[in-house]
């Protein structure tokens, strides 16, 4: 059998499981108020939408569908003319719209622009325009 103190109370180790458990009961209520509300504001937020024009939730869905892609495809040969005579990769990405892409994109570029003629490598790293 357990023992048990003389005060009747248990061990330590109850009263933090006790505890737990009212902290844990407490929490659950406090998740559900807040869901509660949560969906409230979803609600008044969908009744603003169909007041203001347009379906509820078709901005987020908009943004959300566009993606990283919102300005649609690279013209790589306009790219080409806003670069300096003599560039290196890091001055392609430097043109506008081009940071997030990545180093494979760029570097499949610089090659597409080799092998058509219109860029000429002068060494590691360091390209020429064939104007």
């Amino acid at each position: 059998m357990p023992r048990r103190s003389s005060s009747g109370v248990g061990s330590s180790f109850q009263q933090f499981q006790r505890q737990a458990r009212t902290l844990l009961s407490n929490l659950r209520k406090e998740i559900r108020t807040k869901e509660a509300e949560l969906q409230r504001l979803k609600q008044d937020e969908s009744r603003l939408g169909v007041v203001a024009g347009r379906a509820a939730g078709a901005g987020r869905l908009a943004r959300s569908a566009r993606g990283s892609r919102a300005g649609g495809r690279i013209n790589w040969r306009a790219v080409l003319e806003q670069l300096p005579k003599q560039f290196k990769a890091s001055d392609v990405r430097g043109v506008r719209g081009l940071k997030d892409k990545r180093p494979s994109e760029i570097f499949a570029a610089v090659t597409r622009w080799i092998e058509a003629g219109m860029v000429k490598r002068k060494s590691r790293g360091i390209y020429e325009r064939a104007n």
